[in-house]
């Protein structure tokens, strides 16, 4: 049992990561890109702001993927 709860606490401990690097990403995103990145991609519509984001989000799984691996 204290190994199945070890297991539990690293999967939670990486997911935590793994939202705060997204976060950090999707800040400098924002930063390197012009104008507000959020306000593109809500109110404008903006689809390649959407495809950007959707990209950083899935290098960011990759990455966090092959350091839990």
């Amino acid at each position: 049992m204290d190994q199945f709860l070890q297991n539990v606490l690293n999967s939670a401990a990486y997911a935590l990561i793994g939202v705060v690097m997204f976060g950090l990403a999707f800040v400098v995103m924002d930063v390197l890109t012009p104008g507000k990145l959020w306000d593109e991609i809500s109110e404008k519509r903006n689809t390649a702001a959407a495809i950007l984001i959707g990209s950083v989000a899935i290098a960011i799984g990759i990455i966090v993927a092959a350091a839990i691996h």
